[in-house]
């Protein structure tokens, strides 16, 4: 006898005060969080903005300077 046989046949209960649920609805309830829309446009435009930094002449000399820097408040 396993720890369900009590319950394992009786009929699956019907509020008589709600209205049965649709699927469609239901589905509705466990749909992910638009908490992000928008998050990967955002991302986009600021990968373009940093790519023109990048393709700037003085580009790699300003990162280097920014580098050192930054090394030397971390001492």
């Amino acid at each position: 006898m396993s720890n369900y046989d009590d319950i394992i046949n009786l009929p699956h209960h019907q509020s008589s005060t709600r209205p049965h649920m649709l699927l469609y609805d239901r589905a509705a309830q466990f749909a992910p969080f638009a908490a992000l829309n928008g998050h990967a446009a955002v991302i986009a435009h600021t990968a373009e903005r940093h790519i023109d930094d990048v393709n700037t002449p003085h580009f790699e000399d300003d990162y280097l300077l920014n580098l050192l820097s930054e090394s030397e408040y971390e001492e």
